[in-house]
């Protein structure tokens, strides 16, 4: 399998191995960076030089970034409590800017864990609607800037590269059908946390509607759920009130989303990768997917294709008299696959450490009629568009981008806090007849569509 990617201006590159960069090129659909600043929770850098070297960068990769408006430097809040710190930077922002900022630049003190990021994330995106990226400036040179700015590129609404496929289009079943294609995964607490929620997140590809045809541009919808639960139980949740039932569950949200951005267009086609159990798929979280469709529209009738990947498993591949791993975009559909159901091995990544490991792809149902060549083809694609990152990576993009999600808004803010305030001020929401669950705060509007969680 060879694909192309594109880039700006007329760019076109074969990926090596799985590999590519942008070395002497830009970016295909870049953002503008304006009415933005830096915050710096105490990190040692020299900030100056730092945004010096990464407005640079952006103008090499087609990035336009503005001046800041201004360096808000934390002083003597070493000790205090992480929402305390937090706050007192937003009060800062907000008494010095002319107007809410579009994007923060974010230094934090330490690489990893760092206490701030929970809390400053969830002012950012829930309070305020602010784009955010954090860094930890301990080693900064231009691959490390380039790297940021394929982030932030994805979270102002840019786009890195995109695939020949995408761009002709020539996706077969997809490019002419209006479909939506999901990602969906389940974050869990630390071990030891048993009490804290677990937080569910589907991932939307936003094929038909905003940027047609593109499989690279996704949406994320994010709720928490009783701790420890696999299933994603709030995919549809009937509900009773004085102006009728409603529905209130994530694919009601999505769907509401497609219909509006598509020009009233409502999807014939839909596409679901999970990493969840085959039986839980099937029987609980299809059922509950079509339930919502027939809710909004009982005469709504679209065709299925799931999908389920798995990683943890003892199966891996080796070339014959070879000591390398086998090249990425490599298949095995026959032989040691099951006998009679629909499943396939892939790797199409590079595995440049050890054994390479592929994706085993489990195919449930397939009510679209993908052939199998066209069905590892997509499989394939999906694995050259995330955004973050300029390797092919080991498992579809719509799955990494729901993990990123869940992790990320599970750290909004800390649980052991949350749940006393949350469950007596706010209320929660009980799941599968348990103790009541506390309610995540809901994204706020200008970012709720965006890529927050690149």
């Amino acid at each position: 399998m060879v694909l192309q990617l594109k880039t700006g201006n007329g760019g076109d590159f074969l990926p090596r191995n799985g590999r590519w960069n942008f070395n002497n090129k830009t970016l295909i659909r870049p953002c503008h960076v304006e009415k933005w600043a830096v915050v710096n929770f105490s990190a040692r850098c020299d900030v100056r030089s730092l945004i010096q070297n990464f407005i640079r960068c952006g103008n090499i990769k087609g990035v336009k970034i503005d001046d800041p408006f201004d360096i808000f430097e934390e002083c003597n809040m070493r000790g205090t409590a992480p929402n305390v710190r937090v706050d007192e930077m937003f009060e800062q922002v907000r008494t010095k800017l002319p107007g809410a900022p579009h994007f923060l630049l974010c230094l934090l003190p330490e690489r990893k864990n760092s206490d701030i990021y929970g809390p400053w994330k969830h002012k950012c995106l829930a309070d305020f609607g602010i784009v955010t990226q954090c860094l930890a400036p301990s080693r900064v040179n231009d691959q490390y800037l380039t790297n940021l700015l394929l982030k932030i590129n994805a979270k102002l609404g840019g786009m890195n590269s995109l695939l020949q496929v995408e761009d002709a289009p020539s996706i077969p079943l997809i490019s002419r059908v209006p479909t939506i294609i999901l990602g969906m995964d389940v974050s869990h607490g630390s071990p030891g946390q048993a009490d804290h929620p677990s937080i569910a997140a589907i991932i939307f590809c936003l094929n038909f509607s905003r940027q047609w045809p593109l499989i690279s541009k996704y949406r994320a919808s994010v709720h928490s759920q009783s701790a420890k639960l696999e299933m994603i139980d709030s995919l549809f949740k009937p509900k009773v009130t004085a102006d009728g039932p409603v529905d209130e569950g994530i694919i009601k949200e999505l769907l509401v989303d497609f219909y509006s951005s598509s020009g009233k267009k409502k999807p014939d086609h839909v596409i679901i990768f999970s990493e969840s159990q085959f039986s839980q798929v099937l029987n609980n979280e299809l059922d509950e997917i079509m339930a919502a469709y027939k809710f909004l529209d009982e005469n709504w009738n679209p065709k299925f294709t799931v999908i389920v990947a798995q990683k943890n498993h003892h199966t891996k591949f080796f070339i014959q008299n070879d000591p390398n791993n086998v090249p990425p975009s490599t298949v095995i559909d026959n032989k040691v696959c099951h006998p009679r159901n629909y499943d396939f091995y892939m790797c199409s990544h590079n595995g440049a450490i050890g054994t390479t490991r592929p994706t085993h792809y489990h195919v449930l149902l397939d009510q679209i009629g993908f052939t199998p060549d066209d069905l590892q083809e997509l499989v394939h694609s999906l694995s050259y568009v995330y955004q973050r990152s300029t390797t092919a990576i080991s498992v579809v993009a719509p799955i990494c981008y729901a993990h990123l999600a869940a992790t990320q808004v599970g750290q909004f803010m800390k649980f052991d806090d949350y749940q006393s305030d949350t469950s007596s001020s706010q209320g929660g929401h009980s799941s599968g007849g348990g103790a009541p669950v506390p309610e995540l705060p809901r994204l706020h509007e200008k970012v709720r569509s965006s890529m927050f969680f690149c």
